[in-house]
């Protein structure tokens, strides 16, 4: 049950979680602007066609319940309207991402420092000359 809690708990503070939970809220909120949009200005233009707000549409059939084809039709606006600003907005995320890891990218490197086996080296060559001082002045 630990084991289970914590990976709970790296999933639910990962950014990404964070990201997706803000991105959620601004859609719903956003979502409200776009049946706005949809309701009170594009169902009553297209409505003028009909006599009446558009999204009050229906076909009726014998015997049966009617057809809302006007508020079927406006829940379709109201979807395609979302889609394609979700795609833009994912589409200007990715070019501003792909900004990001090309700047890092382009950027110049470090320089490198000297690596283990040269330091070795190195002081291995310090302590054979510092040997060959003492040895030389011992004879």
């Amino acid at each position: 049950m630990k084991k289970f809690l914590n990976e709970f708990k790296a999933f639910a503070l990962k950014g990404n979680v964070v990201d997706m939970a803000v991105g959620v809220i601004i859609g719903a909120a956003f979502q409200n602007i776009v049946s706005s949009l949809t309701n009170d200005i594009l169902n009553p233009i297209l409505g003028l066609a009909f006599n009446t707000d558009f999204s009050n549409v229906v076909i009726a059939l014998p015997g049966s319940d009617p057809l809302c084809i006007g508020s079927f039709v406006s829940a379709v606006i109201n979807f395609v309207i979302m889609a394609f600003v979700l795609f833009c907005i994912v589409k200007a995320m990715n070019r501003l991402m792909e900004l990001g890891h090309s700047k890092k990218a382009a950027a110049p490197a470090a320089p490198k420092g000297p690596t283990q086996e040269q330091l070795l080296a190195d002081i291995l060559a310090e302590l054979r000359a510092q040997n060959d001082r003492e040895t030389a002045g011992i004879h």
